[in-house]
């Protein structure tokens, strides 16, 4: 990992130097654990993705925590849809998205991201961000369920880049961020830390016609 995206990818993928640095000095033996589950979650071609791999995340979370991808995001979708609506009397359009990134090349659409919504290709794991950053492609954040009415791919990326640029980085961008706001270790940000951070997980996006 520290070679392959410290010296060969990194530079390949036009990523930040800051970023870079941080990679070839890849924690061994916690990075090994989360590899392992990264392996048995998401499969080899996402494993090889040097972060978030198949919807994993492990920024905003304390010590080594990581959250896994949701199983049925269309369900929790229509789910959440369905109590605004009880409770409110409103009929909104819910989606969920995740900050891993769609590329976009004219009207062609894809991400490295497992099941991302109707019209958009999950291709490949690492290989399609490494595409996507290679060739310098739009990036935006991915919708990966939309419930209340039928919108397109291209509808639903912009409203995902929005609500994500809204939501900001809450503690940063990726662990190495977070744990330097913190000034601690990689696995030594706590619950306490967390809680001391404002997070923005729901968005809401209005239509002005």
């Amino acid at each position: 990992m520290p070679l392959v995206w410290g010296y060969l990818l990194g530079p390949v993928c036009h990523l930040r130097r800051k970023l870079i640095q941080q990679l070839r000095s890849y924690p061994r033996d916690a990075g090994s654990r989360h590899k392992q589950v990264a392996l048995q979650h998401a499969g080899l071609l996402q494993a090889l993705m040097f972060g978030s791999e198949g919807g994993i995340d492990g920024t905003n979370l304390p010590y080594a925590y990581v959250s896994l991808p949701l199983k049925n995001a269309q369900a929790i979708a229509e789910e959440i849809r369905r109590k605004i609506l009880e409770a409110l009397g409103r009929k909104v359009c819910v989606i969920i998205a995740d900050t891993d990134k769609t590329y976009s090349f004219r009207n062609f659409h894809f991400s490295p991201r497992p099941k991302p919504i109707k019209g958009i290709k999950s291709i490949g794991g690492f290989i399609a961000y490494v595409a996507g950053r290679m060739l310098k492609l739009k990036r935006r954040a991915t919708p990966i369920a939309v419930a209340g009415r039928p919108i397109s791919a291209e509808e639903a990326l912009t409203i995902a880049e929005i609500a994500n640029r809204a939501r900001g980085y809450g503690a940063g961008r990726t662990v190495w961020e977070m744990a330097e706001k913190f000034r601690v270790g990689l696995t030594e940000v706590s619950w306490e830390m967390l809680e001391k951070v404002e997070h923005k997980p729901i968005v809401m996006v209005r239509k002005v016609c």
